[in-house]
């Protein structure tokens, strides 16, 4: 390899979500995957205190500040990839381009969506037309998920 190539196993990526309540989003989603919501509190604290943050930038989360545009959710194991959901005005119009595929086994389907539906998922259709049962749900904002 060159030295001006990069090797694609080590770019590191995350998943960005366009939302308009990211923080809820970003709380249902850490529940679902079982990710920590992360804690931006004290840099955004610090940015604040520095004149490099405004403090309409800023909201409060669970009694912590935050940043008004996004929250970001982690793996704590560190092995799955970061999921970002950012602040947009509009709301979703159409199909998603891109979303998330939920391999928990076809015995476990059922459960998991009535645990998601807990969560504030809601039912969207259900197919067995490419091999396997798939269940299409949507999460709050009306993101589709796919179980399978």
């Amino acid at each position: 390899m060159a030295a001006t190539e990069i090797d694609p196993t080590a770019i590191a990526f995350q998943v960005t979500f366009d939302a308009h309540e990211p923080h809820a989003v970003a709380a249902f989603w850490a529940e679902v995957l079982g990710y920590e919501v992360e804690d931006s509190s004290a840099l955004v604290e610090q940015l604040v205190a520095a004149g490099q943050l405004p403090a309409s930038e800023v909201v409060q989360v669970n009694g912590r500040a935050a940043f008004r545009v996004g929250a970001g959710i982690t793996d704590p194991t560190g092995t799955r990839p970061r999921l970002l959901f950012q602040v947009v005005p509009e709301g979703k119009a159409a199909k998603n381009r891109v979303h998330l595929d939920l391999r928990v086994g076809v015995d476990n389907i059922d459960a998991e969506v009535e645990r998601l539906t807990g969560l504030g998922a809601t039912f969207a259709w259900e197919s067995n037309d490419r091999g396997g049962r798939c269940v299409t749900m949507r999460d709050p904002e009306g993101n589709e998920l796919c179980l399978t």
